[in-house]
């Protein structure tokens, strides 16, 4: 495959307690690294796959430096311990973009991801930018043609965009179009939305396309909208652009969230998604290691990795 690099070993390194109990143990100590992109031989398993790519916040005029996170939040959860579910994780590497070619590189990402889900592995993608969406969305997609398939966004933004050319501010008008062309109907809810960072013209596509909206200032009542989506799905692809947070709980991103919803919230969002039997798909994006100057960005958005990983059935 053209653009994949393993993961080094060096970064999953920490505290080994194992001589204090034989399940005294952490991340780095049970997730398999693989040398090679063989999804085939880890089927029923949960893959990191990094997308090492921020051309699409270069081309939204947002700030770079998210193609650096992968292996930033590989380092962050490396260290943290080891329980029930972490055992299923392997790394299968990085999808790099080295240039800006965004399309060859989400090209590369939606082709990963569907060996990966067709050979029964499940894939948690660690961006990059919010343009992993469109890469990770198409690869799942083309991966069910037959399913409903869900796409739920925890974000600020509605990322509904209509540009000449792909940036992280249109993936989920890219994933309606390939539905339209997959001749499927376009499932999408927005989670954590920013009225005061998205135009009114933004809201109308939104409306246009039936998406399911819920406001940052209502997500403590989002319990039964997501119920109901859930239902009406066979497979769900969850996508967390780190943005959705508030600044304090996450100021390194490319549009930090001057109100956001904070991390105990999102967590209550998260948790039936994960045990909902139907989650096939997640990635985490946008955040920036750039403007992360005492770790404490990175610690939370471990934080919600290893949260999902701990609950997704």
């Amino acid at each position: 495959m053209t653009q994949w690099f393993p993961a080094s070993p060096a970064l999953w390194q920490g505290r080994d307690d194992s001589a204090e109990a034989a399940n005294a143990l952490r991340l780095f100590q049970t997730v398999t690294l693989s040398s090679d992109f063989t999804p085939e031989a880890y089927r029923g398993q949960i893959a990191f796959l990094g997308f090492a790519c921020d051309e699409g916040v270069k081309r939204n005029q947002g700030r770079p430096g998210a193609a650096g996170a992968p292996d930033a939040l590989r380092k962050a959860l490396a260290n943290l311990a080891s329980h029930h579910g972490h055992e299923r994780l392997v790394d299968l590497g990085n999808v790099v973009a080295p240039t800006a070619d965004l399309e060859g590189a989400q090209q590369a990402l939606r082709e990963a991801v569907r060996a990966c889900q067709q050979a029964g592995v499940r894939t948690f993608v660690l961006g990059g930018g919010h343009e992993t969406a469109f890469g990770h969305g198409a690869g799942v997609l083309d991966a069910f043609p037959d399913e409903r398939t869900g796409i739920i966004n925890l974000d600020a933004h509605l990322d509904l965009r209509h540009a000449d050319r792909a940036t992280s501010g249109t993936p989920f008008r890219q994933l309606a179009l390939l539905c339209e062309e997959q001749q499927r109907e376009f499932h999408y809810a927005c989670l954590g939305v920013s009225r005061a960072a998205n135009t009114q013209a933004l809201w109308d596509e939104a409306q246009r396309r039936g998406v399911t909206v819920v406001e940052d200032v209502h997500c403590d009542s989002a319990r039964e909208q997501m119920a109901h989506f859930i239902d009406g799905v066979d497979k769900i692809y969850l996508t967390i652009d780190l943005d959705v947070l508030p600044v304090w709980e996450m100021p390194a991103v490319s549009a930090p969230a001057a109100l956001g919803v904070p991390l105990a919230t999102i967590m209550r969002i998260v948790e039936p998604l994960c045990r909902s039997g139907k989650l096939q798909a997640v990635d985490m994006v946008e955040f920036n290691p750039r403007f992360d100057d005492d770790g404490r960005a990175v610690r939370t958005a471990a934080r919600l990795g290893w949260q999902i990983a701990h609950w997704w059935r």
